[in-house]
């Protein structure tokens, strides 16, 4: 019984340390010479949007900035055959986290098929990207990075094929070019740390902050979901029954991508 103090104290820190949202040098993701910014979530199947992104589609959502939050997502997720049914539950999941009915879109191309041993054509990814980008004025774009957080060879293919098409786009003068920021992969230990993780992240943001630690161009943007946002997040999950197998909730419960999303401004190696 004399631990119980110190136990309870310890949950109770650890609980306010969680409960709210914290965010740092998030307004980078963001072109402020626009108003408002106009942000393209670009995700390769149904279910990437809340097992990935959700933490910086909830913050972004709160923004001083007001950002216009758009998602396309390249596939149905037809590998097993019911690209109908993920299409409906991604409709559920983006609901749930907020973004906009006329603002989402799902593509069905022959050549960008849920595979995970395909790598997608950039030049492809690019085609299809380009008339969104272009008709909807976006500023930034979001996205995995070059490990695709699980090493799935669609994932990983995104960020090539946004960078083929800033290329392209860079080459037209009358042509507004989007930024491209990638959602960085760590190492599979904190990946699966989850709560942990997400404490230690706090307490990296809140060290900043009483060292009055001024972000630079170069600091990476990082969003921490806060206890409602977690749970906003694991009911955007569940919206897809069709992928809610046993290990979906383990990841659930211990994935740093329910809590943190740290992000990078991707640059092409041959700009």
């Amino acid at each position: 019984m004399m631990f119980f103090p110190f136990i309870l104290a310890v949950v109770t820190l650890l609980l306010s340390i969680l409960y709210r949202p914290s965010e740092f040098n998030t307004d980078a993701l963001l072109e402020q010479t626009v108003s408002p910014p106009r942000v393209l979530l670009l995700t390769a199947h149904p279910d990437d949007e809340c097992f990935f992104f959700a933490p910086t589609i909830l913050a972004l959502r709160r923004s001083s900035l007001s950002p216009e939050i758009f998602s396309l997502c390249l596939s149905n997720g037809n590998a097993d055959g019911i690209g109908e049914q993920r299409k409906g539950e991604l409709v559920r999941s983006l609901d749930i986290l907020g973004v906009e009915k006329d603002n989402r879109w799902i593509i069905e191309h022959p050549q960008l098929q849920d595979n995970i041993t395909q790598q997608w054509d950039a030049e492809i990814i690019a085609q299809v990207l380009r008339p969104f980008v272009i008709e909807h004025h976006i500023t930034s774009v979001l996205t995995f990075d070059i490990k695709g957080i699980s090493l799935h060879p669609n994932h990983f293919s995104l960020p090539l094929g946004v960078s083929y098409l800033i290329k392209s786009l860079s080459s037209s003068s009358h042509i507004s070019v989007p930024r491209l920021f990638s959602l960085v992969t760590v190492p599979v230990l904190p990946k699966y740390a989850g709560l942990p993780s997400a404490i230690v992240a706090r307490l990296g943001i809140v060290s900043q902050a009483f060292l009055a630690f001024e972000p630079t161009v170069d600091s990476p943007p990082v969003f921490i979901s806060g206890i409602s946002d977690y749970l906003t997040t694991a009911r955007a999950i569940l919206a897809h029954d069709s992928q809610m197998v046993w290990f979906r909730y383990l990841y659930m419960m211990f994935s740093r991508y329910m809590w943190v999303n740290e992000w990078v401004e991707f640059k092409s190696q041959n700009a």
